[in-house]
């Protein structure tokens, strides 16, 4: 019971000591957006999932519907399905989606979660140890450092999963999927299209990184203001001054 009692004195203390007034500041606001956006950009990338598919006729009557689930980390190579074979006695041959797109994705995602992880840090830095972060000179230009780092991979990750996007539409959509399915080039064989994949949580996650890339760029005036560079030099204490007039 003591040891309870005690462990949430401890929470408490930690609690109290943070400075929430300095996420008023723009630092510490816009390193909430950071933390928050960082959330939507991986969930809405890691978590997708989608469908796609096609029917097909054969001239004898017989309707096949094919569906294909797909999503994170989009390795769609290894995604298979089933064609079927139109000829009398023949059993249904399986293919397989085509591309590997999990390069761009699996970036994406991993830069999303380091992003969590270093704002969150950062923030509990900034709130309670600010004393800290304003007398050691090291940690605001550490952390600038770190911020240019992370705006320059967030524009590389969202301009290289956006264009991965862009491919693994073109590779899912129905179109695709009857073009590659040999029997849909026989004679009496008619192919349509089936469920056509909703994107709009990967477009949501490509947007979601475009607006990081922006947070971390804009993130970087106000963490150059917190270096010795540009951070006013602390006033004199006047008592001291004085004191050392009155000697002279």
């Amino acid at each position: 019971m003591g040891a309870r009692e005690g462990s949430t004195g401890k929470g408490d203390r930690v609690l109290r000591g943070l400075r929430w007034g300095r996420l008023q500041e723009p630092l510490g606001f816009i390193k909430v957006l950071e933390w928050l956006f960082a959330i939507f950009a991986f969930g809405s990338c890691g978590s997708f999932s989608g469908e796609t598919g096609a029917t097909v006729k054969c001239d004898s009557g017989g309707m096949t519907a094919i569906s294909i689930q797909f999503g994170y980390p989009f390795r769609l190579y290894q995604i298979p399905f089933g064609m079927p074979n139109c000829e009398e006695e023949s059993e249904a041959r399986t293919l397989y989606l085509v591309g590997d797109f999990s390069a761009p994705a699996e970036f994406f995602v991993t830069l999303g979660v380091f992003s969590f992880l270093y704002s969150m840090a950062a923030l509990v830095l900034y709130l309670r140890f600010h004393s800290l972060y304003t007398e050691n000179t090291k940690l605001p230009f550490t952390d600038f450092c770190v911020t240019v780092c992370f705006a320059f991979f967030w524009l590389v990750a969202a301009a290289a999963w956006g264009k991965g996007l862009s491919d693994v539409k073109a590779a899912t959509r129905p179109s695709a999927l009857i073009a590659a399915m040999g029997v849909c080039q026989g004679d009496g064989v008619v192919c349509n299209a089936g469920t056509t994949p909703a994107m709009g949580l990967a477009n949501i996650s490509v947007l979601f990184g475009f607006l990081n890339f922006l947070l971390w760029a804009g993130n970087c005036w106000f963490v150059l203001r917190e270096t010795p560079w540009l951070r006013p030099p602390e006033p004199r204490d006047g008592a001291a001054e004085q004191g050392a007039i009155d000697k002279q």
